[in-house]
This record gives C-alpha cells, sequence and structure tokens, in this order.
C-alpha cells in the first residue's frame, strides 16, 4: 500500500466530514425519502396540498396517479425521481426476494435484482420486511436480506457494486418472526444491527453493529452491547448530533436502548428499560429520546412501557442517560387511567409535541412529548406493524388486516376520522395484508400493501419544496487537530494461507473524524496473544504470520496453517486501536480428522462453531467434533457452522456422521453445500410410512426445495453423507448419498433434484440439531449426541 493510497484516502474521508458538516449546517430539501421515517427520522412529512380522500380502485379517478402489481411490507424510498422497495418474490422454486426500482412519476419498473433466501427460520410471509437505505452522493442502494445479504446497488443500473453475508461470514441469526434490522447510511459508512455468534471475542452471542465503508464493503468498525440477548430483533437505528456528537441511536434484542458514535462504533450509553426484545425503534427530538418496547419490564408490573430519555445528561460512571418519564400507567385527559399496554410492535412518530405510538392492538396513543401526559387514544385496528405518517395536518396508519386509516389532526384534542381505506386481495378471497408506512414527497403519498403499490395526489397540485429541520451541528473539525483516537481498517478480514492482509490506520478527533497523522508519528504494529477467555486456564495461539510496519500501514503475511484466526493490535503512544479481526479461511481441497485440534474446542478459521461445537475424545481414543447437546436455546440447539468462505463455488463435500437416541428421540444432522442442506431427519415421517428420511432443504422454512426419500438411519452408526452440486446451464444438479460407512459406497446417489433457480455459491458447512434436552428447574439434562468425523471438501471434477 502506497502513502499515495494512504494520503487519498484521509483526503477521501477529510472530504466526507466536511461534506455531512455542510449539510448539518444548512436546513434539509425536499425531492428525495432517504430514510424510512423521512428526512428527520421521525415519521413526519412537511409536504402539503395532499388530498383528504382517495380511492385505490381505478387510477386517474379520485386521487389515484398509478398502482402497480408490486407489492411489499415496509416503507418505500424515493431518490432523483425513482422509488426503490425491498420486497418477496417469486412463488415455488423461484420463491425469494427483490430489490425493485421504479419511476416515482409512473410506476414502472426500471430495474429489478431478484435473489434466494436460505439459512433462515423467516417464512415468506415476513420477507422484505426490512427497509433500504441510500446514500446519495455516490448514489448507491443498500439492502439487508432474510438470508443476510448486504447488497450496494448502483441506484441508477442495478448494478451490484459489492455485496457481504453477514450470515456466513459473520454468525448472524434469525428468528422466525422476521427480525432482522434494516441498514442504515450515515458518514461514507453502512451500518447494520444484529445478532451473532462468530470466533473469537465474538463467539459469544451477543447484539452487535457492524459498519462498512459504504464504497469499498469493508469492514470499519465492530460494536456491541455488554448486556445478555434476549431474541432476534428488529429495531432500525436513527442518527442525530447530541452534545455535538454524531451518534447513532437504537434499541436492541437485550431490551436496553443504546447510543454509539457513528463514526466509530464507542458505546456512549445504555438504557434498561424491558425484560425482553425491544423492537419499535426510536425517535429523537433534540436531546430527547423515546423509545418503547411491548415485553415485561424490569421489576415487574404491567406488561409494556415508552420511555423518555433526555441523551445530553449522560451519568459518567452508569452510562446511562437521565429518564425524563415514562408510561408505567397511563393518565388519558378524560380522567381514565391505562396499563399493561404492549408498544412493541409499531414504532411511534413525533410532531409537534405531541408523540403518537401505535399499541400492539390497533389503537393509537397520543402523549405530551415534553410531560408524557396522556392525551388521547383513537382504535383504528387489531394489530399494528406499520408506524403512523404525518403529514399536511393528517396521520396516516395502516392495519395489518387491510385497512388504512386517514385522520385530521386537531392539536392535543381527539382526531377526526377522514378516511377508512379497506384493501380487498385480488385473488377476489379475504384481504390483503398491509404491514407496511406510508411516505409523503414530493407533493404525493405512496405505500405499499403486499400485493400492489399506490401513489397518491392531486393531479393539478405542483409539488413545493419543504425545508426540513437539520440535526444540530457538530464542533468545527481543525485542520490542526490532533488524534484522540486511532483505528485499524479493515477491522476485520478473512483470507487463506500464504496470503498477505494489508492494513492501514487512520487518525481520529473525538467525534471520529479523519485529521492528519502527527508530526513524527510511530504506530506499533503486533500480532498479539489473543486473551484467555473466560473460565478457560488457557487462552488460543496468536496469528500465525509475520507482520512488516511502515509508519501508518502494515503488511501481514497469514502462515501456512490451513485453517486459523486471531489478531492484529497498533497503538500510537497511550492510543491504543480496537484490535483487528483475521480470519484464515481453509482453502480446497480441505481433509480434516480432528486429531490436532485440542479437545474442548472449536476448530479454528470455522464461523459459528465456538459454543456450538467441541472436538472431543472418544471411548476408542478417536477425535470427532462434537455437536453442543446441553443448551436448549434455539441458536444453540440449532446451528450451522461455516467452513468456506461464502463465494466458495463448484465443490462437493463429505462427513462421517453418528447421533444417539435420547428419549425415544434422534437429532438432524447434516452438511451443507452452496446454501443448500443435505440432512438426516430424525423424525419418524408419516409421508413415509413412519421412517426417518434424507432430505435435500434450500430454505428451512419454506418447501422451496425439500426432497425427501425414505431412510431408516440408525443411531450410533457410522454413516458417511456425500452432497455434489454441479451447474448445467442455468439449472443446478443436487446429488447426495448416505450408506453405512461399513460398507462400500454405493454407485447410486440417494436423493437427487434440479434447481431452476440454483444458488450458484456459498459456505461449505455442517449442520447440527439437537431438541430433545429435559430442561428442569435446576439443571438441563443433555439431548442426543451428533459426531462428525473425516471431512473432506474438494472441488468437483473438472468435465
Amino acid at each position: 500500500m502506497s502513502l499515495s493510497y494512504l494520503e487519498s484516502t484521509m483526503k477521501q474521508r477529510v472530504a466526507w466530514a466536511v461534506l455531512i458538516l455542510g449539510l448539518c449546517a444548512i436546513p434539509t430539501l425536499a425531492g428525495d425519502w432517504l430514510h424510512w421515517r423521512g428526512p428527520e427520522q421521525n415519521g413526519v412529512s412537511k409536504e402539503t396540498g395532499l388530498p383528504d380522500t382517495f380511492s385505490v380502485g381505478e387510477v386517474g379517478k379520485n386521487n389515484l396517479i398509478w398502482k402497480k402489481p408490486i407489492g411489499g411490507r415496509s416503507a418505500p424510498l424515493i431518490y432523483k425521481g425513482n422509488l426503490y422497495l425491498i420486497t418477496a418474490s417469486g412463488s415455488g422454486l423461484t420463491e425469494g426476494e427483490r430489490v425493485v426500482c421504479m419511476s416515482e412519476t409512473t410506476g414502472e419498473l426500471v430495474w429489478e435484482k431478484a435473489f434466494n433466501v436460505f439459512h433462515t427460520d423467516i417464512v415468506s410471509s415476513r420477507l422484505g420486511w426490512t427497509s433500504l437505505t441510500i446514500d446519495p452522493v455516490a448514489g448507491s442502494v443498500f439492502c439487508h436480506g432474510t438470508q443476510g445479504h448486504v447488497y450496494c446497488f448502483d441506484a441508477k443500473t442495478g448494478a451490484v457494486k459489492w455485496l457481504r453475508n453477514l450470515t456466513e461470514e459473520f454468525g448472524r441469526v434469525t428468528g422466525y418472526g422476521g427480525r432482522i434490522v434494516s441498514p442504515i447510511y450515515d458518514s461514507g459508512l453502512v451500518i447494520v444491527g444484529m445478532i451473532n455468534s462468530s470466533w473469537g471475542n465474538h463467539a459469544r452471542a451477543a447484539n452487535r453493529f457492524v459498519a462498512f465503508d459504504s464504497t469499498t464493503g469493508e469492514v470499519v468498525w465492530w460494536a456491541e452491547s455488554p448486556y445478555a440477548i434476549r431474541g432476534t430483533y428488529y429495531s432500525n437505528p436513527v442518527v442525530s448530533v447530541i452534545n455535538g456528537q454524531r451518534t447513532l441511536i437504537t434499541s436492541g434484542g437485550d431490551g436496553y436502548a443504546h447510543a454509539f458514535k457513528v463514526r466509530t462504533g464507542e458505546r456512549l450509553w445504555s438504557y434498561r428499560f424491558s425484560e425482553g426484545v425491544a423492537n419499535p425503534s426510536p425517535v429523537v427530538d433534540g436531546n430527547l429520546v423515546y423509545a418503547a418496547h411491548g415485553e415485561e419490564n424490569p421489576g415487574g408490573g404491567p406488561i409494556g412501557k415508552i420511555v423518555c430519555l433526555d441523551a445530553s445528561k449522560v451519568d459518567a460512571k452508569t452510562k446511562q442517560p437521565k429518564l425524563v418519564w415514562e408510561t408505567k400507567k397511563i393518565q388519558l385527559a378524560n380522567g381514565t387511567t391505562r396499563q399493561g399496554i404492549r408498544f412493541g410492535l409499531a414504532s411511534p412518530a413525533i410532531a409537534d409535541g405531541i408523540l403518537y405510538a401505535p399499541d400492539d392492538a390497533g389503537e393509537l396513543y397520543a402523549f405530551d412529548a415534553k410531560t408524557g401526559k396522556g392525551l388521547w387514544t383513537y382504535k383504528y385496528g387489531t394489530v399494528s406493524r406499520g408506524a403512523p405518517l404525518v403529514v399536511d395536518g393528517k396521520l396516516y396508519i395502516f392495519d395489518v388486516n387491510a385497512k388504512l386509516s386517514v385522520l385530521k389532526l386537531n392539536g392535543q384534542d381527539e382526531p377526526q376520522e377522514l378516511e377508512v381505506l379497506p384493501f380487498r386481495s385480488v385473488q377476489g378471497q379475504g384481504f390483503v395484508e398491509t404491514h407496511g408506512t406510508p411516505v409523503a414527497v414530493n407533493g404525493r403519498l405512496f405505500f405499499c400493501t403486499r400485493e400492489f403499490m399506490y401513489c397518491i395526489g392531486k393531479g393539478d397540485s405542483k409539488p413545493t419544496t419543504p425545508v426540513y429541520k437539520p440535526l444540530a451541528a457538530e464542533p468545527a473539525l481543525a485542520e490542526d487537530a490532533a488524534p484522540t483516537a486511532i483505528r485499524i481498517v479493515p477491522a476485520e478480514v478473512t483470507s487463506a494461507p500464504g496470503k498477505v492482509v494489508e492494513f492501514r490506520v487512520e487518525f481520529l478527533d473525538a467525534n471520529g473524524r479523519t485529521v492528519k497523522a502527527p508530526e513524527g508519528a510511530k504506530i506499533e504494529w503486533a500480532i498479539p496473544t489473543p486473551p484467555v477467555p473466560m473460565g478457560a486456564t488457557a487462552g488460543p495461539p496468536a496469528l500465525n504470520g509475520e507482520i512488516k510496519a511502515d509508519g501508518a500501514k502494515a503488511i501481514v503475511t497469514v502462515g501456512k496453517l490451513p485453517s486459523q484466526q486471531g489478531y492484529v493490535s497498533a497503538k500510537l503512544g497511550t492510543i491504543v486501536a480496537p484490535m483487528a479481526r483475521v480470519r484464515v479461511a481453509p482453502q480446497l481441497p480441505i481433509s480434516v480428522d480432528f486429531e490436532k485440534t485440542p479437545e474442548g474446542v472449536a476448530p479454528g478459521g470455522w464461523v459459528n462453531a465456538n459454543g456450538k461445537y467441541v472436538v472431543k475424545k472418544l471411548d476408542d481414543g478417536n477425535k470427532v467434533l462434537s455437536k453442543i447437546n446441553n443448551d436448549s436455546r434455539p441458536p444453540i440447539a440449532r446451528a450451522y457452522s461455516y467452513i468456506t468462505l461464502p463465494t466458495s463455488t463448484g465443490y462437493s463435500i463429505e462427513c462421517d456422521v453418528q447421533a444417539s437416541m435420547v428419549r425415544s428421540k434422534m437429532p438432524d444432522m447434516g452438511i451443507v453445500n452452496s446454501r443448500y442442506l443435505l440432512v438426516m431427519d430424525g423424525k419418524d415421517d408419516t409421508e413415509f410410512a413412519n421412517e426417518r428420511t434424507l432430505r435435500i432443504i434450500s430454505w428451512e422454512a419454506r418447501p422451496r426445495i425439500n426432497k425427501g426419500v425414505a431412510f431408516p438411519w440408525k443411531e450410533k452408526v457410522w454413516y458417511r453423507m456425500k452432497f455434489v452440486i454441479d451447474m448445467e446451464g442455468k439449472e443446478a444438479i443436487l446429488r447426495g448419498k448416505v450408506w453405512d460407512k461399513a460398507t462400500p459406497e454405493p454407485e447410486a446417489w440417494t436423493v437427487e433434484f434440479r434447481d431452476p433457480a440454483p444458488n450458484t455459491e456459498g459456505a461449505a458447512a455442517l449442520y447440527g440439531y439437537v431438541t430433545n434436552m429435559l430442561v428442569t428447574e435446576d439443571k438441563t439434562l443433555p439431548g442426543s449426541e451428533i459426531f462428525y468425523d473425516n471431512l473432506l471438501v474438494k472441488p468437483n471434477a473438472k468435465k
């Protein structure tokens, strides 16, 4: 890496800082809708002249400008005359997700990019529930898909600029409820929250946040909550400037509200307000942060709560912001009292000093935002998912059960109902679900049901140019500012044995902005020995490799070990950078018998193996990989361990497997090739005369592919599994076989399938699912054991 490259990188980041400061210093103009909650990220549009009533039947009548049969479950974004949305796509073998770009004025499709779904329990009715985010300077659109893809698309053409997969690279997990987090773009970064468990200091399952360089896809920083997770979640972050610090604010899967420095990920504060996950996105007004949940409360009492926090007043010891008010009991203006209200699924909005918060049962609550005094409630439906939009003196909100309510607001007094629009399914049977959140920009209202996208507006109206309140100003960036922190970029990298990895140090001020290197700055680079994990007597070895330092850059030559992991450190005097994480992924061909791996640990270089798989010595002296069988929590009981890169393609995988029966039940175990699972199913299947089965599955929660054959496998018998995938034109040929290892390999394949919508790449992995633990009040009795041995992953023979 040349010095000119480093100087160029620094100049680019300084330019970004100057641009962001400039954007903060002037009001935000209308024309684009780049955050799902609008220019102020609070559910408010300042458009005027929107129609009080409209219909959704015939285009051109009663203010319906256009509608198109592209539905969704989130909020669309508007950028430079186009509308962008992530949504479900296809059906049957082609079912998956897609990002679409449509003309804002006509609804005509400009481009679309479809991609498969895999490695998730999320069902098709919950696809496409994240919202997109946009870099308006570079013209990039970013999405976080159900399968873990983080795509960077060119906004004009849909071309892929870069792609990361959070699941296979970082061990991201999902839950049945569709709970994944929307990305947010800010300050040249794309930031995504998740629940994950990967390796090393990220082996512990936690609520973490990763920031990618929006141009290159490099990992710039990691952040995490130190608190125990309660489950998966979908609270989307917002960005604000508080006490002069550009801040990312979000609720989490640990029951806390959190604040992090946008540019570095440094945690500023946390506030515990729920015993479960907190799904609604917070809203911010000045220094006040409003967060909601619908779970048990700390200390007991009624379920559900809203808190108002003063983020400008943070206790230095506890790192907690000041609580201004909370809704343990809601005293309404009419004298009635409410408590036990679940504000757990839809996000609130704030406008003109009033907080509008939907509860889970379709009732809208209005509060005085400064005092928390209850003003009024309005029953608009039965199930809440979508958030309210406040615009032009009106409030728009969806009930999931096919209904959009339009209310005329009346200050602190009760609103007036203007319109209630029902939506019938185009199939002619029942209602269509409506989960989304409307947006209003350029004199028009845009929203989607599960089946259609709609554009509403007055035909003769001319768009105005409303001005939005800018974020508060950050302190000016001094040209000669001394660094108060440094960081290593990339913050995480995956390499191969013998390869060279380049790192650089960036010098930062207190707001995370890039500054010049101090005169004569000397960076001390090292490959440190990892710390000993809590409860262990010894820690893992340092990364096997050599490091050559040259000022603010370092070149690491990775050793020839086939798979490993470790860290790179850097410090400037007393300023220490967070360690960069280095994973050395195994390269094909791979042959592992686990004899050289120490007992009680997982193989190095594998993702999502720590805490779920360990090497164990059997009574006969043979070392094998064993699935953890004494923890019933879903992310541990059922786990994939990813071995190779997510870009691996054209390979076969083989492995010996064995399982035991416990409490009359067997586990599931299998191998993964290119995001397809070949699984020995432990259940007795009624479809196959109550026999156990062997299956090829592409998406666990949906039968996109679920090809099964009877295979009455037995406990405590070593079987050999083999899974080969070949491409023939645009189709994938999937072939799997299993046989008793004590017998010769059969010529015939046990199960085969031809996929016309193939996964063309994906990490090789092992799979195990143990459900028959017995959980008592004081202990957990183990479930079935699963053993793996003699793993072989190799390229397919050339044809």
